[in-house]
């Protein structure tokens, strides 16, 4: 081992999966990717960092809720077009041709194209850090979606996807949730 940078600490440490972020305002709809996420519980308890910078922050801290919508790396262009374009400047949708599905607890769209989608509830908010804790309240899967593998992203520009898969489900058995197996 050497002595690194601190200021790249993150890039190790970020590696959770890129999401496309969808609100409703009221009137529209909107969109943006993030890659600053946690799960905190089983429940699902999911929070999530953002801040004033991102069009979708006032609208999720207003109508309390959003739907957090999971590319596979097929998505990976538009997911990194998603997060560099503002709304103001494009209809993401109508740009990226995304299709919207009607979410059923909540009013911000689902992603069509995504390998899965959470309806969130805003249930906290952490001013000091940016972070919006939230409660998935309908989970949406996508079992056509052939590519499965989901995009990661290092925080330097650079990204990976999931690669090989290794089940050790009968060994974690008594710590799993019933029916936490994923597609």
């Amino acid at each position: 081992m050497r002595k690194g940078k601190l200021e790249k600490a993150f890039t190790y440490l970020e590696s959770g999966a890129v999401l496309l972020v969808t609100t409703h305002d009221g009137k529209q709809d909107n969109v943006m990717t993030i890659s600053w996420q946690m799960v905190l519980d089983f429940t699902p308890r999911i929070a999530i960092c953002t801040g004033s910078w991102n069009e979708s922050f006032k609208t999720i801290l207003r109508t309390k809720q959003c739907t957090l919508c999971v590319p596979a790396v097929d998505m990976l262009d538009t997911a990194v077009g998603i997060g560099t374009v503002h709304a103001c400047e494009c209809d993401k949708f109508k740009h990226f041709k995304l299709k919207k599905q009607k979410a059923a607890k909540v009013k911000s769209p689902l992603l069509a194209d995504c390998l899965a989608a959470v309806e969130c509830k805003v249930i906290d908010y952490v001013e000091k850090h940016g972070i919006l804790v939230l409660d998935g309240v309908q989970l949406w899967e996508n079992p056509r979606k052939k590519e499965r593998r989901v995009i990661h992203a290092n925080g330097d520009g650079t990204f990976f996807a999931d690669g090989e898969f290794y089940n050790r489900r009968k060994e974690m058995k008594n710590r799993l949730p019933q029916g936490a197996e994923r597609l």
